[in-house]
């Protein structure tokens, strides 16, 4: 097994590792999506989340709650794929995948010291910020990068294909 695989993790082995990262003083870091089709965007966004912290978490929606969110298209990539991905990028620490629409058991679970989403949420519909911010942590809102979306690159594909 290649060394980067081993950063998708279990929940449960998660919060193990979480423990120890804070007993020895880590910042954990927690973000969340589909990543259905990894861009510049999503690597820019996940750079600058890592940056808020010493541990970035990044949790993945099944394949079956993305075809919840996005409609049964999607995902074009399954989500062991997904995870893959973005465990080979470098500033990612560890990635979990969760079946729910929302990401909020795993917050429960990990209580992450900065949870971070993009600019394009507003705080106040952010899942599990009031979970955080009551636990002593902080909400992180990181600029989104014009031009790349997966919806949109997906339907400049179909267009490109003729399928529009």
């Amino acid at each position: 097994m290649e060394h980067y695989l081993k950063k998708i993790k279990s929940l449960e082995d998660l919060k193990r590792e979480c423990t120890d990262l804070r007993s020895s003083g880590k910042k954990i870091t927690f973000t969340n999506g589909c990543f259905d089709i990894l861009h510049p965007g999503h690597a820019r966004y996940l750079y600058e989340a890592r940056l808020l912290g010493d541990y970035l978490i990044v949790a993945v929606n099944s394949d079956r709650s993305v075809r919840v969110l996005k409609g049964p298209g999607r995902p074009v990539f399954p989500e062991r794929a997904r995870a893959e991905l973005l465990a080979a990028l470098g500033f990612v620490d560890a990635v979990v995948i969760f079946d729910e629409e929302t990401p909020l058991r795993v917050i429960q679970e990990l209580l992450p010291d900065v949870l971070v989403k993009g600019a394009d949420w507003p705080e106040g519909e952010i899942v599990g910020a009031d979970l955080v911010k009551k636990a002593g942590g902080k909400v992180k809102r990181v600029p989104t990068v014009e031009g790349f979306s997966t919806s949109a690159i997906i339907e400049r594909v179909r267009a490109s294909l003729g399928e529009i």
